[in-house]
């Protein structure tokens, strides 16, 4: 198949699966056309079956803010025609799959499918405003398919939006030979004191992410077990993160890593992992965690219940119980052989669940299902 992907260049969840995505694609023999704003930072090396394709938007005085809809929409219709695309696969609702709708009544209604795959944010956070709603609504359902990275998000855009078009959950994936624990002793030597506990939090330091929580569970954590917080990302919570570390006397036992592309080797030094979300429609970060057999607590929040097993990968507490947080935290740090057995857990439920050998054929099905003129709702996998 030749198959376009549009996607965030960034730093984020849906640039990182996108990205995964079309690299394993190209792997397995599809022709795999990237398009967006600059090379996604997950893309770092060469493969003959992948192509770039840069959206460059210039800026024009008429326009208050750059044009990216409309240069994006040119830029698919444009790789679309060049290359032929059997199927573009927007990740995420608005632009991405606005612009390639545009784009396929540029070229034609018979020129290419359209794959929508929904993330989180367009629904969760874009999909509440009336500014987007029916916007989002109508990219959607114009898709000639969906997919959710988890059944919460397919259930939360049914309630937050006029949706008529069947959503599938394909969840999130990982490279499970390349994310595993690697034992680096100098990376521990040189970050922790010896017989410390290393606790981890990873994330955009967004206010949806209640990285304080995770801030407030580890000081009490702290009075009762030696341990040692690392928190990996950086964002627009961090000053107010670091001003409570500062309050709470904590400064020489937590350490800002600030954003990290490579993030194996710093979590493969975890005990344990904080995700203290107030909503996640998937929690990637806890599957990368638990890739690298650490054990996560985390609110019992959108799809994280799908992605952690209460008791046998981690646990799951209420929104907002800080408490509860600490309480799970210590049982587990106090019992290395349960320690041990939650650590061993999580990386069977990721191996089990959600490799890329798992997930990736799940979206190969999904294009043939289209492509073959079937109803993606009746006859898909």
């Amino acid at each position: 198949m030749r198959i376009g992907i549009v996607c965030y260049p960034s730093v984020g969840g849906s640039g990182v699966v996108a990205t995964e995505l079309g690299k394993h694609l190209a792997t397995r023999g599809h022709e795999i056309h990237f398009i967006s704003s600059e090379v996604p930072f997950r893309l770092n090396e060469f493969h003959e079956n992948i192509t770039f394709h840069e959206v460059e938007t210039p800026l024009y005085p008429l326009f208050k803010e750059p044009p990216y809809f409309i240069t994006l929409t040119n830029k698919i219709a444009e790789v679309a025609r060049m290359h032929k695309l059997d199927i573009v696969h927007a990740h995420y609702a608005i632009p991405h799959a606005a612009s390639a709708y545009m784009a396929r009544c540029i070229l034609g209604p018979n020129s290419f499918k359209v794959v929508t795959t929904l993330h989180g944010t367009d629904i969760t956070l874009m999909g509440q405003d009336p500014s987007f709603t029916e916007s989002i609504a109508f990219s959607i359902n114009q898709s000639d398919g969906v997919t959710a990275v988890s059944n919460d998000l397919r259930q939360a855009t049914y309630e937050a939006l006029p949706v008529t078009r069947d959503i599938q959950t394909i969840h999130n994936f990982l490279d499970c030979a390349v994310h595993h624990r690697v034992s680096i002793p100098w990376l521990k030597n040189r970050y922790t004191k010896p017989g410390e506990k290393v606790i981890l939090h990873m994330s955009n330091f967004r206010a949806v992410k209640r990285v304080e929580d995770a801030v407030r569970a580890f000081a009490l954590i702290a009075k009762d077990v030696p341990s040692r917080l690392m928190l990996l990302g950086d964002g627009p919570e961090r000053a107010a993160v670091h001003r409570l570390v500062l309050k709470l006397g904590l400064e020489r036992q937590v350490t800002f890593m600030g954003k990290q592309e490579q993030v194996i080797e710093l979590l493969s030094l975890g005990d344990l992992f904080l995700l203290p979300s107030e909503q996640e429609s998937f929690g990637l970060a806890a599957l990368e965690a638990m890739a690298c057999e650490v054990p996560v607590v985390a609110y019992n929040v959108g799809g994280l219940p799908e992605v952690v097993v209460e008791g046998s990968t981690g646990y799951l507490v209420p929104l907002g119980d800080v408490d509860a947080m600490a309480e799970r935290s210590l049982r587990l740090l106090g019992n290395p052989d349960l320690q041990r057995e939650l650590a061993i857990g999580a990386r069977q439920r990721v191996k089990s669940t959600f490799c890329s050998d798992h997930i990736v054929p799940q979206y190969e099905a999904f294009y043939e299902a289209i492509l073959n003129g079937h109803d993606a709702a009746q006859n898909w996998p």
